[in-house]
């Protein structure tokens, strides 16, 4: 695969698990990142190791000022936007701020990118936008109805994202997420992801809650497979490939259950007493889709996307990061 070496590039949400896990490859590849974050889910902690790199710089700042979001793209050959206000259960609490972000934040980015003429603007879609769809695997063409304000705001992205291709001549590419974890995602808050949520409550000896009766399904996709994604996006050429949206995932299905199992049983190599900690279950949660599958062939076919981790050795690594961060 091309790597992307000597370009500048601008990560919004550079703090986050995502943004931060992107920061260090690109850096490691010898890429001037500048990173724009306002700290209201990502963390100075995530990126501190790269503070001493001549490298990287900060921007201390919110995709909602449109002055700071024409600052962040001076000089800059590819945007990856990561910043947003993630999770279903945050947008039905609070749609409002969601959409700020969420919508409001993105158009600033595309604005910004396309007056700096950005070679190319990769922005995080989600799994969500499938919406009420029962298909699976999920396949780019076919979505369903948004099931949560948040699943609204990702969907809105594609359509300007894809408004600002045909009208301003932009390139762009959107990766939907399915259920990313890995290294430095964090197991705190009200909204924390599952896995890191799980792996914390082992390690305090506290029975993890599952939603339901643990038989809903997603494609957990471990980290390395969607910075692999990011790359893919920044490099190719083919015509076909740009102005679309491609799912980005590992392409198989794990319950719930087996998630948590397989936690256990990772976790227990480490600390022997994790096995005996129960498992409880809880009611659904509303605006929760029960299954999710993603189809990656057309990732493999206009990428030449390989993904190199299963959920099991993901999980692998990251409980090994966890059991060495705690």
């Amino acid at each position: 695969m091309t790597k992307i070496t000597n370009k500048k590039i601008l990560i919004t949400g550079g703090a986050g698990f995502i943004g931060s896990n992107l920061c260090a490859y690109f850096l490691k590849n010898n890429n001037q990142v500048v990173c724009l974050d306002n700290f209201s889910t990502g963390y100075k902690h995530n990126i501190e190791d790269f503070f001493s790199d001549s490298n990287f710089s900060l921007i201390e700042g919110d995709i909602r000022n449109i002055v700071t979001c024409h600052e962040a793209v001076i000089g800059v050959d590819y945007v990856l936007h990561q910043a947003a206000l993630g999770s279903v259960p945050r947008s039905i609490n609070d749609p409002i701020t969601t959409n700020d972000v969420n919508v409001s934040g993105f158009l600033n980015m595309l604005v910004a990118a396309r007056d700096a003429k950005v070679k190319r603007f990769i922005y995080a879609a989600s799994s969500s936008t499938y919406g009420d769809s029962e298909v699976l695997p999920k396949i780019e063409d076919i979505i369903g109805k948004p099931l949560s304000p948040y699943a609204v705001t990702k969907y809105v992205n594609e359509l300007y994202a894809d408004v600002f291709a045909k009208t301003y001549g932009i390139e762009t590419i959107g990766l939907r997420y399915f259920n990313v974890f890995g290294r430095n995602q964090d197991p705190n808050g009200a909204y924390a992801a599952v896995i890191p949520k799980f792996v914390a409550q082992f390690l305090a000896y506290e029975s993890p809650v599952i939603n339901g009766t643990g038989d809903f399904s997603r494609d957990f996709t471990y980290i390395d497979n969607v910075i692999q994604m990011n790359e893919l996006a920044m490099v190719v050429e083919n015509s076909e490939a740009i102005n679309t949206v491609y799912n980005t995932a590992f392409g198989e299905r794990t319950t719930l259950n087996q998630l948590v199992n397989t936690l256990k049983e990772f976790l227990s190599e480490f600390d022997d007493k994790i096995k005996d900690v129960a498992i409880i279950y809880g009611p659904n949660r509303v605006g929760d889709i029960p299954h999710s599958l993603a189809s990656i062939e057309k990732a493999k076919q206009l990428l030449g996307y390989k993904p190199q981790f299963s959920m099991r050795d993901g999980l692998k690594e990251t409980v090994k990061w966890y059991w060495e961060k705690r």
